[in-house]
């Protein structure tokens, strides 16, 4: 299987306010030095403590904004800023709230220049891969926390990139309907064989959901390990939350961050008391 994303030694350093001189500026590392791969049609979890670059590294994946230094590469070729060939689904929904379930599909679609009989159905066929039809003329407000996710993930899928970019995309949801959702999410996988890089704190949902399981440490953010995960879920399988195998994995994971959450922690204390 060929790399579908090749992040070769990227690092990304911001210019942040010094609170310790007036009108200082001082250098924030974000990632350090972050080099692995993604397969082509491969589902990466990513994993790691409070504030170690992982929604940094989505931007960048993203197109959102540059390297420091490193490059990132998708089927070879450097990312030149946002393209229509990675989708990107955040926490917050993002939706319009004047536009309909349909709508905000639409003008994803519109702005492609697809035809306006062509979208209708292009909508109405991610919308039903979401387990929303019948819903295509609600607004926002009149749909649950899950269905909005469930039509940001449509909308993302739409304009089919080969990239799908998840930054904990069910963080705000209930436990029932994150669990449904990371199962939903699963089936679409199969069904697309899109490559998905999903981005998540909780050791839990890597798990379920991920082929392998990048761990990062705490800032600056680096890769610490990667986990191919043997016992990776599908749509089509018995829940697996409950087994041996699951503790396991989640045990290696939770390991592995142990020492970095309380090295995040640490740092956290520092910079309040400073």
């Amino acid at each position: 299987m060929t790399d579908k994303i090749q992040i070769n030694h990227v690092s990304k350093v911001f210019k942040v306010r010094d609170t310790h001189k007036k009108g200082g500026v001082k250098e924030y590392t974000a990632i350090k030095n972050v080099h692995f791969s993604v397969k082509n049609g491969e589902f990466l979890s990513l994993v790691g403590p409070s504030g170690c670059g992982k929604s940094t590294l989505l931007d960048l994946l993203g197109g959102l904004t540059q390297p420091t230094s490193g490059e990132i590469l998708i089927d070879g070729k450097p990312i030149v800023g946002s393209g229509l060939d990675r989708g990107i689904v955040f926490q917050q929904y993002a939706l319009f709230p004047w536009k309909t379930a349909k709508g905000n599909i639409d003008f994803s679609l519109e702005a492609k220049g697809v035809p306006k009989k062509e979208r209708t159905e292009i909508a109405r066929h991610f919308l039903s891969l979401v387990g929303l039809s019948g819903f295509e003329d609600r607004y926002p407000h009149e749909l649950s926390g899950g269905m909005k996710q469930r039509v940001a993930i449509a909308r993302s899928l739409a304009y089919n990139p080969d990239v799908l970019l998840m930054d904990e995309p069910f963080a705000a949801l209930d436990a029932q309907t994150r669990e449904t959702l990371q199962t939903e999410l699963l089936r679409i996988w199969e069904e697309t064989k899109k490559t998905i890089v999903f981005i998540t704190h909780g050791i839990d949902e890597a798990v379920y959901l991920g082929q392998r399981v990048a761990v990062m440490t705490s800032r600056p953010g680096m890769i610490k390990q990667i986990i191919n995960n043997s016992i990776h879920s599908s749509s089509q399988q018995e829940d697996l939350r409950s087994t041996p195998e699951f503790a396991q994995a989640r045990h290696q994971i939770w390991d592995l961050l142990r020492e970095e959450v309380s090295k995040s922690q640490a740092f956290e204390n520092k910079d309040q008391s400073a």
